[in-house]
């Protein structure tokens, strides 16, 4: 396939016109006129994946790997080397992120991994009628997550009827929600919580990593019928547990 019909296919599942102002969503890399027979999906670019990518091929990631400006290519800093490595092998390079989020992931996220089959989406919150008590969903959590422990702000509520779930980064979004006991997202701030307790609101940290590690296959299923050779890579977590 070429370049250019990948491109009209992601954007038809998932229109990158629907991305932040501030993301950097769509191709990064690449001729649109090249011929792609094998892609790679991954959270992110590393050293791994630029490696080990054959050449002429695509890398879909849900992170842009250029998020800012770049002033130059030297040197051997992320992302300059990956870049330069990229090109010399002509491989192409599209980031699905805000607008993936808005269509597909966030939905895949409370389906897929947390279970939850009844839910509504308001843009990047979905918003879920639960009967629980704080600890169970914490136990949820941790048990669907395969995660040792949680980073947490409890308000005291010992019983949750509405819970709100936001893959990636959602601690800007704590001033829109609406009746919520419970607020699950990931890379909250101190002050954040501060203000949550303090509003009767209850913080579940998942980490950005393991709220969007699922990426790569909520991706593939919409890509099977595809003529094309699709490898699912796993980016390492950047951050570890001890």
């Amino acid at each position: 396939m070429k370049l250019s019909e990948i491109y009209h296919f992601l954007n038809t599942l998932s229109p990158f016109e629907r991305q932040e102002s501030w993301d950097n969503s769509g191709i990064l890399l690449g001729d649109l006129e090249g011929e792609i027979s094998t892609l790679y999906l991954s959270l992110d670019v590393d050293e791994a994946l630029v490696k080990g990518a054959e050449e002429n091929s695509l890398i879909i990631t849900h992170h842009p790997l250029i998020f800012k400006g770049l002033k130059h290519f030297c040197g051997g800093s992320y992302p300059r080397a990956f870049l330069r490595e990229l090109i010399r092998k002509n491989v192409a390079l599209i980031a699905l992120h805000t607008n993936y989020d808005l269509s597909h992931l966030n939905a895949y996220f409370v389906r897929e991994i947390l279970g939850f089959d009844v839910f509504s989406q308001e843009g990047f919150l979905i918003y879920v009628d639960v009967n629980l008590s704080f600890r169970a969903l914490c136990e949820r959590v941790k048990e669907r997550l395969h995660l040792p422990f949680l980073r947490v702000s409890d308000c005291g509520k010992e019983h949750l009827r509405r819970i709100a779930v936001c893959t990636g980064s959602g601690g800007d979004l704590i001033p829109s929600l609406r009746e919520v006991d419970c607020f699950l997202s990931g890379d909250f701030k101190y002050h954040q919580a501060l203000e949550a307790v303090s509003n009767e609101l209850s913080l579940i940290d998942l980490g950005h990593y393991e709220s969007e590690g699922c990426f790569a296959t909520s991706l593939a299923q919409n890509l099977q019928n595809l003529p094309l050779r699709i490898i699912m890579c796993v980016s390492k977590n950047p951050f570890q547990y001890f």
